[in-house]
């Protein structure tokens, strides 16, 4: 947050003059401006320094600056970092191994993060992608009504990797599960 100039640090011989309520006092000169700032007991705000002239602004300048750090805290707050998990299939993987593999998944993408889903081939394993591919393929159809594919599966070196983000329904049921604390 850039602090603004107040009160004494406004050096300009002319300001576009703003009253405490918003109405517009026209072009005055910085001394008669200082007066009524002073007058109502609040400070004489530079709000726009570009402008010719530059805009200021009659107001408390203490209560504009707790009123911000709050705006400021309060969109800090409903701000949500997205994580990338990460679910590691192989080959020959086991109904079981993969049923476990397809809720942790759904489990990540419930919570809103996304899943990278990677398919690592070990030896002569490489010489079979299109297993793999299927493998991939069976993984999306069975996460599908909680993530869709965002990045489709790509072979790399050893490694056959997918991306997975969650659907915006799933979003907005993880948010309501909170429920109304203003309530």
């Amino acid at each position: 947050m850039k602090d603004l100039l107040i009160n004494e640090e406004v050096r300009d011989k002319e300001i576009r003059l703003i009253g405490p309520d918003g109405e517009q006092l026209g072009i005055v000169a910085l001394a008669q401006a200082q007066n009524l700032a002073a007058e109502k007991n609040l400070d004489l705000v530079k709000i726009a320094p570009q402008a010719t002239p530059p805009v200021c602004k009659i107001m408390d300048y203490g209560k504009y600056k707790f009123e911000q750090a709050k705006r400021e805290k309060e969109a800090k707050k409903n701000q949500r970092v997205i994580d990338i998990k990460e679910v590691r299939l192989s080959l020959n993987i086991d109904t079981n191994d993969f049923n476990t593999k397809v809720n942790r998944a759904i489990k990540f993408l419930e919570g809103g993060d996304k899943v990278k889903a990677a398919l690592r081939f070990r030896g002569r394993e490489m010489a079979h992608p299109e297993l793999g591919t299927q493998i991939m393929q069976r993984f999306t159809e069975a996460v599908a009504e909680h993530g869709s594919v965002e990045k489709m599966p790509k072979l790399e070196g050893r490694s056959m990797v997918m991306f997975i983000s969650p659907k915006p329904a799933a979003k907005a049921a993880n948010n309501t599960k909170g429920g109304n604390k203003n309530a």
